[in-house]
């Protein structure tokens, strides 16, 4: 997981299929290539990464995962709502302004 944040491609998929486990690394793409289960995905594991290196993620942190500049924070916020949506990653503190949010995995 962590070469594939440092290099910045999209995050492989993993499948439960029987008594076996299949992970799928997938070939560089843009974020705007990137389709919404796929952007999604990303945004969770890049929750999780951060969560195993006891950190949280931040719309800064995910800008510096998919190399948005920081003019536009607002792809990052929308990559995150997407990911609420979907119920992968959860608020840390749901009470905390925008500008200091912090994020989990769904089961941290």
């Amino acid at each position: 997981m962590f070469q594939a944040e440092f290099y910045q491609l999209p995050a492989p998929a993993f499948e439960i299929t029987g008594d076996s486990t299949r992970s799928t690394l997938f070939a560089p793409r843009t974020l705007t290539k990137m389709e919404q289960g796929d952007r999604v995905r990303a945004v969770y594991l890049h929750a999780c990464l951060r969560y195993v290196e006891r950190e949280f993620m931040t719309n800064t942190t995910l800008r510096e995962r998919f190399g948005i500049d920081a003019k536009n924070s607002a792809t990052a916020s929308r990559l995150i709502k997407e990911a609420l949506a979907a119920g992968v990653i959860r608020l840390q503190d749901p009470n905390a302004p925008p500008k200091t949010r912090r994020y989990l995995p769904h089961w941290a």
